[in-house]
């Protein structure tokens, strides 16, 4: 049994970025343990490299989440990183921050009391990390271990797109993270512009630490349980190889396992609702009945039409255009592996046309439903994307069994709430408007689908139904909140209430989920939570009061 200061369970983006920073700057023993793999397949490293992956098991576990009567007994299935990096290694690169409203709303939640989440008191955290290609201050920073760029390359397609949705009333953004992203224009990703390479967490905050001392990484580790004294979180056990271990932490330990595997590995340790830990016959330690619930994601549905011209991705993953691509790639660094194939997006209200964006939407250079879908193999097209940003019904994460090693149920309650479906089906039609118009229209051939013939709301929806799947950004199942609100979790310094030592720094803690991909948000929480764990921010609370919380 060996001792550390600090144990962080969870090697994804917010797990790399606090153990790095407590080894490196408050000289700190630190066991992270992940439970994936510590190496990945070079492809990753590639922008478009992770295309490859987005259904395979190998860097990914997949959620089977519960049939929903609403989507007609469908149960989409969300995958969660598997690797060290997490997201940040098999995500799509995407850096965006979402609108500063967002963060109030996180304050709100906090009744304004303890830490201050505001947007610009986490600003300073979104530059010390950022090192971007082209853009600096007041809004971004340079010279951080997180490089930050444009793509390096743009397919006909995502420019139209963008000059279509100019012509039809959406400004143009030349920065979606300062924050305000209303308006169209082209993302930012975490690429090294000087490699046209990802810049992952590891490659960030990892590896200039690799060989020393104080960071002892532990892949392929499953957490079982979080062992306590009292009140007090003073170590973990974990499976490894088959070999059961235990590993003590002298100050604390740190969840970042993600918004699925958080919770379920506190209500492993028995801390949770009353009733999930009776179910599964765990003895109590901590009643919180927030443990699980107030699960949101972002999700998405689209429009599909086959185009007049080879404008876009369609068939570069395979044969001559593959090995071409992949050679410019290696002389020069240029060309389609350069880019994610997602260039463009733009956010705005389609039904009330609100200052506050409710879609995302997205402009995929190609076709990337399967056969089986459409029923066609439709060859060169483009596909629009309509993601809803902040849903209204929140679902809820809980234990399938007592087995460490069983996947987590998972509730997304999709469309659970009628306004949720209603701004989907504003953002659908808005689509459709957007492959008229011109100069997009131009390259149009024609709507496949769903089809031009499913036109009414009712139709739509169907469609909707059938086709909604996630966003990739489950949040909030471990959220903060105000000392009387009985379903928070976390007081506003992301400490687990009433128990000492514990806390968590993954996108669990989220009141309520960003408006815009996740992983920028969840690094920023993660470097400002290396300050409250050693002490660099002052917490405006009574401490004994949180505790008896």
């Amino acid at each position: 049994m060996k001792s550390y200061d600090y144990i962080v369970v969870g090697g994804g983006s917010a797990g790399c970025i606090v153990a790095a920073r407590l080894v490196k700057e408050a000289n700190a023993r630190v066991l992270l343990l992940e439970a994936g793999s510590d190496e990945y397949h070079p492809v990753l490293k590639m922008p478009a490299g992770y295309m490859k992956y987005l259904a395979s098991d190998r860097y990914l576990t997949m959620h089977q989440t519960q049939p929903q009567p609403q989507l007609n007994g469908r149960g989409v299935i969300v995958p969660q990183a598997k690797v060290l990096g997490g997201g940040s290694t098999v995500n799509a690169m995407v850096y965006m921050r979402g609108h500063r409203h967002d963060y109030e709303d996180w304050n709100h939640a906090l009744g304004h009391e303890g830490v201050d989440w505001s947007w610009d008191s986490l600003l300073p955290h979104y530059m010390a990390i950022e090192d971007n290609d082209h853009l600096g201050a007041p809004s971004h920073g340079v010279g951080g271990p997180m490089k930050v760029s444009h793509l390096g390359h743009f397919s006909p397609l995502s420019r139209a797109y963008v000059k279509t949705m100019q012509g039809m009333g959406i400004p143009y953004s030349p920065d979606f993270n300062a924050g305000d992203p209303s308006g169209v224009g082209f993302m930012q990703h975490t690429i090294d512009w000087r490699t046209r390479k990802r810049c992952s967490v590891v490659d960030a905050f990892i590896t200039p630490l690799r060989g020393d001392s104080r960071l002892t990484i532990a892949s392929q580790a499953l957490v079982k349980e979080i062992l306590f004294e009292g009140d007090d979180a003073v170590g973990v056990r974990f499976q490894r190889h088959g070999v059961d271990e235990t590993a003590m932490a002298e100050k604390e330990v740190i969840l970042a396992a993600g918004a699925y595997q958080t919770p379920k590995l506190l209500m492993l340790s028995g801390v949770g609702p009353d009733e999930a830990l009776r179910e599964q016959g765990i003895p109590q330690r901590r009643s919180l009945p927030g443990v699980g619930a107030n699960l949101q994601d972002h999700y998405e549905v689209p429009v599909v039409a086959t185009t007049r011209g080879a404008w876009g991705y369609y068939g570069q993953d395979k044969g001559w255009p593959m090995m071409k691509a992949g050679l410019q790639y290696l002389l020069f660094k240029t060309g389609p592996v350069t880019t994610t194939g997602v260039e463009s997006c733009a956010f705005f209200d389609p039904l009330s046309g609100g200052a506050i964006p409710t879609i995302q939407m997205f402009c995929v250079p190609t076709v990337y439903l399967d056969r089986d879908v459409m029923g066609e193999n439709p060859g060169h097209g483009v596909t629009i994307n309509s993601l809803l940003l902040r849903p209204k019904a929140t679902g809820h994460v809980t234990l399938e069994s007592r087995d460490a090693a069983a996947l987590p149920r998972v509730d997304t309650q999709i469309f659970g709430h009628p306004e949720d479906l209603a701004r989907t089906i504003a953002g659908f039609r808005f689509a459709r408007q957007v492959i008229a118009a011109p100069p997009m229209a131009e390259m149009v051939d024609k709507e496949i689908f769903p089809g031009v013939d499913i036109r009414s709301d009712d139709e739509i929806a169907e469609h909707c139904k059938r086709m909604v799947k996630t966003g990739y950004h489950p949040v909030g199942t471990c959220r903060m909140g105000h000392r009387d609100d009985p379903m928070a979790v976390l007081s506003s310094d992301l400490r687990v209430r009433g128990l000492g030592r514990l806390r968590v720094v993954d996108a669990s803690m989220m009141p309520n989920i960003i408006s815009g991909n996740t992983n920028a948000v969840v690094m920023a929480v993660a470097h400002r939570a290396a300050d409250l764990i050693m002490g660099r921010e002052s917490v405006d609370t009574d401490s004994n009061k949180e505790r008896a919380a």
